[in-house]
């Protein structure tokens, strides 16, 4: 790690910016296990912000995975730093003003809170997409849990690697129960309530 770096002030701020947008920036993080509808989710809040006039981006495990993390894999300290640079990345957004929706399991509970630590208190809204293993299991779109099952997937999280649920999220949304306009629904009707957007 190199000493010889200074920071180097921006010649427009946070503020600067969310005054622009006309709103306030911030991360909703959406946990939950695969299969649990988070990316489903976190794009179909994104889509209903960006409609409301805010400027929104979705950061998607997967799609990270195929970039800025191609070179990570799944065991335990590999996952703490595909998190911790989400983490940073989400951190650049929010100073641009947007507000940042992330998609990841993000299994352990410390990684989401050196997350939460890195930002203010109100620019951090962790999302807990609450789905039982049987029904993510029993969804399986892309065939995991089945390859978990069989051995051929090491490292999976609900079957051979723990997940942690949040102890006090923001925001709770139960997909197993409702559907994803309803899920939406709610996580909108939260953020008008909590001033966090018009």
């Amino acid at each position: 790690m190199s000493t010889n770096i200074v920071w180097h002030e921006a010649s427009i701020n946070k503020s600067e910016r969310r005054e622009k947008n006309k709103h306030h920036s911030f991360i909703l993080w959406f946990t939950g296990l695969s299969a649990s509808g988070k990316s489903s989710i976190a794009n179909a809040v994104a889509r209903a912000l960006f409609e409301r006039g805010n400027q929104t981006f979705v950061l998607d495990g997967d799609n990270i995975r195929h970039g800025l993390n191609k070179n990570l894999g799944f065991d335990e300290e590999s996952r703490k730093e595909n998190i911790r640079r989400i983490g940073e990345v989400s951190k650049l957004f929010i100073e641009g003003g947007q507000i940042v929706l992330t998609a990841f399991i993000s299994p352990y509970k410390d990684d989401r809170h050196v997350v939460r630590a890195l930002v203010a208190d109100d620019e951090f809204v962790e999302v807990y997409v609450k789905c039982s293993i049987e029904e993510c299991e029993r969804r399986d779109p892309k065939g995991l849990y089945k390859k978990a099952r069989n051995e051929e997937i090491k490292n999976f999280t609900g079957i051979s690697a723990p997940y942690e649920a949040p102890d006090n999220p923001e925001i709770v949304v139960d997909s197993e129960k409702f559907s994803i306009e309803e899920c939406t629904e709610q996580i909108i009707k939260f953020l008008i309530e909590k001033e966090y957007i018009k």
